[in-house]
């Protein structure tokens, strides 16, 4: 029998102590050789302070300054000088670098908080209506279509139009979505599901070009990856917070209609999507007051001409971007496969471990903790992006994210090799470690390779194959197994691509 709780405290665990190498507080108690040398240096540049002669000029508190030294002794004031200075920029990007990533984390945060409220929940409402299976895979299907067509325009309107506008737009769509779940009408039902989709293409592109930009202006794109870094591990934290607001709300009141002849619904499993629209009309008020414009314009751009295209020009050159460059087609299809493994893994894992659960415990099977587990996953990413942070210092993400697609293909194979329920979840928390990685990893990637000026449209290109993906492990009736080998025969062409991509990059 699997003890899920073990697995989970000696998870806890480790996470703890990987986020504390990643953290500040551990140069601060375990400096390197790196630190001490930087702190000699600043000593150092300390120690020849000018002082003022009797006749007015200056002299220094050094001996060996006298003489015929002076000219080297200048050399070495105007190193010192350089390397103070270049302390005290330093410190300075760090200041604007923590301004700019609080503001953006407060308001991608809420964005977070309302799709994780929500996803628990919408098989489950819809089966609470009484609507078949195959309705609600159909309304599934419009779901990730509707995010497959309309995203791939919005995204190149949002470049034009400005990121900030599309985040408070992001809000209004997603909320309306929110809404319709209150009606027990299929075809407002599929209304809200095509917002969905629209919306939740916004939520996986617009954001994160708002974020690159904004570093791109605030001149801080050396602290790009510990952005992301940060942002996947506030994402963790803030999925498990919201599966227990989504639970407890779910809880808080009976699901029943407002009269006995009335399609609107309240109480029950509708309580997670009001709580979401709380949280998405604080995301578009906050990110109305504390986001700056920007949009996506390249050097020689005066931000004219980019306002003046179409919607289906800004699809056609982002096309066209993406098929002249080898390395922006390469992270489309890496992260398309990478993705598209993560979804059917979420599809799938708890199939997988409830027939192996059954097999090993028989009549005395009661269910699975999946609250328990679910945490198990998402604390395995909050550690995964405190080792990209630790890995950051020493790797560049392209090195790295051959080691994370590696090794996303070997825990994909014990899963399918795996014959037991407990090496079975460790070989999935080992993908979710990956997981944790993989995000900072290539949102690092693309803030360097895809062109700024059309980032939002290239972004919503790479999600096409994605929900192509989606829709295929939707509408096929593959067995866990099937699926799991699919998701590793896709994990070993990612490697392979990102090996490709490696050696064009450092090699340039």
């Amino acid at each position: 029998m699997t003890d899920y709780n073990l697995i989970f405290g000696a998870v806890l665990l480790f996470n703890i102590a990987v986020t504390f190498r990643a953290s500040s507080y551990y140069r601060k108690y375990f400096p390197s050789e790196e630190d001490n040398t930087s702190e000699d240096v600043q000593d150092d540049s300390e120690e020849p302070t000018p002082l003022l002669g009797e006749s007015g000029e200056a002299t220094t508190n050094n001996s060996n300054k006298e003489g015929g030294g002076g000219g080297g002794d200048g050399d070495v004031e105007k190193g010192q000088s350089k390397k103070i200075n270049s302390a005290a920029s330093d410190a300075a990007a760090t200041i604007r670098h923590s301004q700019l990533l609080r503001k953006y984390l407060v308001v991608y945060l809420l964005a977070a908080l309302s799709d994780w409220l929500q996803g628990p929940y919408v098989y489950a409402l819809y089966d609470a209506y009484g609507y078949s299976q195959h309705d609600i895979a159909v309304l599934f299907v419009a779901g990730f279509g509707s995010s497959m067509v309309f995203g791939s325009f919005v995204g190149g309107m949002a470049d034009q139009c400005g990121r900030r506008k599309f985040v408070i737009l992001f809000s209004v769509i997603y909320a309306l979505s929110c809404m319709t779940k209150h009606f027990k009408n299929f075809q407002i039902l599929m209304i809200g599901r095509l917002l969905g989709g629209v919306a939740t293409s916004l939520l996986f592109s617009v954001f994160e070009a708002w974020l690159i930009g904004a570093h791109a202006n605030a001149g801080v794109m050396s602290h790009l990856g510990k952005s992301f870094s940060m942002a996947q591990y506030g994402n963790s934290i803030v999925a498990i917070i919201a599966g227990q607001i989504a639970n407890r709300a779910a809880n808080y009141a009976e699901f029943k209609p407002t009269s006995d002849d009335s399609g609107f619904y309240t109480g029950g499993y509708l309580g997670p999507f009001d709580v979401s629209l709380v949280a998405l009309v604080a995301c578009g008020l906050l990110g109305a007051t504390l986001w700056e414009e920007n949009y996506g314009k390249s050097e020689d751009d005066d931000g004219e001409k980019a306002t003046k295209s179409s919607a289906s020009g800004a699809l056609k050159n982002a096309f066209t971007a993406t098929i002249r460059s080898p390395d922006i087609l390469s992270c489309g299809i890496i992260s398309s496969l990478f993705e598209g493994s993560m979804y059917i893994f979420v599809f799938m894992w708890t199939p997988a471990l409830t027939t192996l659960a059954k097999e090993e415990m028989g009549d005395s099977f009661e269910g699975l903790p999946f609250g328990i587990i679910f945490s198990t996953f998402m604390v395995c990413c909050m550690a995964g992006s405190s080792i990209f942070s630790i890995a950051m210092e020493k790797l560049k993400p392209e090195q790295l994210a051959v080691t994370v697609f590696g090794v996303a293909a070997l825990a994909f194979a014990m899963v399918v090799f795996s014959t037991n329920a407990t090496s079975t979840f460790l070989a999935m928390n080992l993908f979710e470690v990956c997981v944790g990685m993989y995000f900072p990893s290539m949102g690092t990637m693309k803030g360097m390779i895809v062109p700024e000026d059309k980032r939002a449209a290239i972004y919503n290109l790479f999600r096409i194959p994605l929900n192509f993906i989606v829709l295929f492990s939707l509408l096929t009736d593959l067995s866990p197994k099937t699926s799991f080998t699919l998701c590793g025969t896709m994990m070993v062409i990612a490697t392979f691509l990102q090996i490709k991509l490696r050696s064009r990059r450092l090699n340039a």
